[in-house]
């Protein structure tokens, strides 16, 4: 067994853990949380036959993972009431992508 997928897992809550910590040090557990709301749009996982699929590049399948809603989690970025949780989208995204690529190795 690969250990790619627990990895995977582990690096959607360190990733945004070490973004809080360097760049959000005063208010980091409040900016944590709000990253980790980034995993709702794995919600839509739920409507994919089968609903996990481990060398599944969820990236253009799940349709919270298509690019009409990535550019609006790009654009959340930009208004500062939705900046944190669109930065947690975009490290989600980030991170299926480059699971995506892992998954292409040889």
């Amino acid at each position: 067994m690969s250990i790619g997928p627990t990895v995977h897992v582990l690096l959607h809550f360190f990733v945004p853990l070490t973004v809080a910590l360097l760049f959000f040090r005063v208010r980091w557990r409040r900016a944590l949380i709000v990253m980790l709301c980034g995993w709702m749009i794995d919600v839509d996982h739920l409507v994919a036959d089968p609903v996990y699929a481990p060398n599944r590049c969820s990236i253009g399948f799940h349709p919270l993972h298509r690019a009409p809603a990535i550019a609006l989690y790009g654009a959340m970025l930009v208004l500062p009431q939705t900046r944190l949780l669109g930065l947690g989208l975009v490290i989600h995204i980030a991170l299926d992508a480059a699971d995506c690529l892992r998954m292409e190795q040889p």
